[in-house]
């Protein structure tokens, strides 16, 4: 068997030039590499025998092109810079804006940071540790931050100037990766950062509104103002790398000055000129690129160097075609690894049954919604567990149905971290920290025989999580408040 290495090249905020992925891209081919991936945190990765590794390694180290090899150590800054302009523009956040704040990391963060529009869903929200959020304020930002290997989820109390971004993020690091889970508050962090930090701040006076999901359709070309902008996706998440040469030097020639990837695996060439149009059709014939696919197709999210999630996807999609499915306002994410992430409000997640030693065996699955449907929700709710392959396209069938019967009278969801004026009704469920199960007594746990109605106390200490097995005592309360009107 051939010794496979994984690389991984980030791309920050998701931009690279022309010039510099035609360098990237030409080191990789002479290492006879054929075909390169774009991951979901927006960076480039392609697959090498081994044996090829230390010639990659020298070049790229005469190139200065920094990578990592069959490692998440520096995990790439996402952006929604893919979505200016061609989806929606910013009452202030703009190109020039991203770049002061990516221009700021003169460090390689170990923390994953989130750069988003709060008005677009093209891009995750809360994928990160760090998120930073533009505000309604010009030039400042809010901040959301998620502790490593958590789901909680708290807003810093300042909003953040955008040339402090780079900064804040730096002074946070070490906290937020040598404290104990314990430790890790907002108010802990903010101490923290009072003494060995000044920035310009101001007060967060209101929470940031989660839009409604909408996935714009992001293929083919398309039209904005008076240039087209390109949007090219590959079923099989794979680009060649004669096909990807020949485009950085077309956007040389016609003075394209960067090449987007996006959270979908996907790029987006903006700032094309309606005279330049042909040569770019006559690229995609020559390499048999095709455009428009189906949109229930794209709204899909695979973990890195998933062929199996792939074609997971497609087994679904079949059942979605045949039964004419209406997913509109929908995602769905395929999680087939062990502590991995994906986005989506719909989420399926993969499971054994059985393990002896190392060996995992009768794998089944288990499908979540997200509250409201909303994936930059970050809490789980459990619709169908232990499922057999064959009887999943059904299951998520339903569930697509379900969300569609409660479109009507739908509102935008919101944070809700502030404290507010009305009496609350608190219910509290209980969570898994490890695969973000949530425990629900209106539903039970039908695969475990707990009926509807037995809350989390009654059930026996031998209970384990649904979907990844943890014990009963490593369950955490959250609490879900529905406000009185």
């Amino acid at each position: 068997m051939q010794d496979i290495q994984t690389i991984k090249i980030n791309l920050p905020g998701g931009m690279v030039s022309p010039g510099r992925l035609r360098e990237i891209l030409t080191v990789a081919y002479d290492a006879k590499v054929q075909q390169v991936r774009f991951g979901s945190r927006q960076q480039l990765i392609f697959r090498i025998t081994g044996e090829k590794v230390r010639f990659l390694e020298r070049d790229f180290k005469k190139q200065k092109i920094r990578y990592e090899i069959n490692g998440e150590n520096y995990p790439n800054i996402v952006s929604s810079y893919c979505a200016e302009e061609v989806f929606r523009t910013g009452h202030w956040l703009h190109e020039s804006e991203y770049h002061t704040v990516l221009d700021g990391f003169d460090y390689s963060p170990k923390l994953k940071i989130n750069l988003s529009d709060s008005h677009q869903s093209f891009t995750p929200f809360f994928t990160g540790n760090l998120n930073f959020i533009a505000s309604p304020e010009p030039h400042f930002w809010y901040l959301y931050i998620r502790p490593k290997q958590s789901n909680s989820l708290f807003r810093w109390r300042d909003l953040i100037y955008t040339n402090d971004i780079a900064a804040l993020a730096h002074t946070l690091e070490p906290f937020l990766l040598e404290a104990i889970d314990e430790e890790i508050t907002e108010r802990y962090l903010y101490e923290k950062v009072s003494q060995s930090s000044s920035l310009i701040t101001q007060p967060a006076t209101q929470e940031v509104p989660l839009p409604d999901f909408g996935l714009p359709y992001y293929e083919g070309f398309n039209r904005y103002g008076q240039r087209s902008w390109l949007g090219i996706y590959r079923r099989n998440e794979e680009f060649s790398i004669p096909f990807l040469l020949d485009i950085c030097s077309l956007c040389l020639e016609t003075r394209v000055g960067e090449i987007c990837t996006t959270p979908w695996k996907s790029l987006i060439i903006k700032g094309i000129e309606e005279n330049d149009r042909p040569r770019w059709s006559q690229i995609m014939s020559r390499h048999n690129i095709n455009v428009r696919h189906a949109a229930n197709e794209l709204a899909w999210q695979t973990e890195d160097h998933d062929d199996e999630g792939i074609e997971f996807k497609k087994y679904i999609l079949q059942y979605f075609e045949k039964h004419d499915t209406r997913t509109f306002g929908l995602c769905f994410g395929v999680q087939t690894r062990d502590k991995s992430e994906v986005f989506g409000s719909i989420l399926i997640r993969k499971r054994y049954t059985l393990r002896v030693g190392d060996l995992r065996l009768l794998p089944v699955y288990d499908l979540f919604h997200t509250d409201n449907f909303n994936p930059n929700s970050r809490t789980y709710f459990l619709f169908e567990t232990g499922l057999m392959k064959n009887h999943l396209p059904n299951q998520v069938d339903r569930l697509c149905r379900k969300f569609n019967a409660s479109r009507y009278g739908q509102q935008t969801s919101r944070i809700e971290i502030a404290e507010s004026s009305a009496p609350a009704l608190i219910h509290e469920r209980y969570q898994c920290p490890h695969c973000l199960t949530v425990y629900d007594e209106t539903f039970g746990d039908e695969r475990a025989g707990i009926a509807p109605g037995v809350p989390f106390s009654a059930l026996p200490d031998s209970y384990l999580c649904a979907t990844c097995e943890a014990p009963k005592t490593e369950f955490a309360v959250v609490e879900i408040e529905n406000l009185v009107v």
